[in-house]
């Protein structure tokens, strides 16, 4: 007899044995070269996506440069609930992201969208300006990719059509990302 969570947890390895390291580590570069060069960071997502964009700028602003003099600049555009919400009622929920990115946008910057379908038109919106404006975007994405796949200059799919492990593997993303930063930013001060 299996149990569930055995299937579960074998379904989810499947996932990670098929893990996108190119396109990982071509995001670790941008958000390297975004540090190095003092462009923000933006991040955004929906639901348990928008969870994972808050816990990915706790893990880089503190966790990856507490202790050094240089810092991140990655800010989390579904933190503030009052400002989401007073675009999605005077324009649309279709604009919580792209208006208040409009305000701290400069060309260089990076800027994250985590969908897991790869659909939520507001993420979309969001990367579609970064594209026009000279930046750099990156897609965290799931099942076929949907459109945020083709739109983001780095996708990272997690081809799995299962909405939790998905963000699994978008933690995961995350986790990973944290100490590969921490691991680069260690080398650069022994170097110095």
């Amino acid at each position: 007899m299996q149990y569930f969570s055995q299937i579960y947890l074998e379904g989810l390895k499947a996932v990670l044995d098929d893990f996108p390291h190119e396109a990982f580590e071509k995001m670790i570069a941008a958000m390297l070269d975004a540090y190095e060069n003092g462009r923000r960071i933006f991040v955004m997502g929906n639901g348990g996506s928008a969870s994972t964009a808050s816990h990915w700028v706790c893990d880089v602003n503190k966790g990856c440069c507490l202790n050094l003099e240089k810092k991140f600049k990655m800010i989390c555009l579904n933190d503030s609930i009052s400002t989401m919400m007073a675009y999605a009622n005077d324009l649309s929920y279709d604009d919580v992201f792209v208006e208040p990115l409009k305000n701290f946008f400069e060309p260089g910057d990076v800027v994250i969208g985590i969908s897991g379908s790869g659909n939520s038109t507001n993420v979309l919106k969001a990367i579609e300006y970064a594209n026009q404006n000279g930046g750099v975007t990156i897609g965290l994405c799931g099942y076929g990719g949907g459109k945020l796949k083709d739109l983001a200059s780095i996708p990272v799919h997690s081809n799995v059509n299962d909405m939790q492990m998905t963000e699994d593997a978008h933690m995961i993303v995350v986790h990973i990302s944290m100490q590969r930063i921490m691991k680069a930013l260690s080398q650069e001060g022994a170097a110095c």
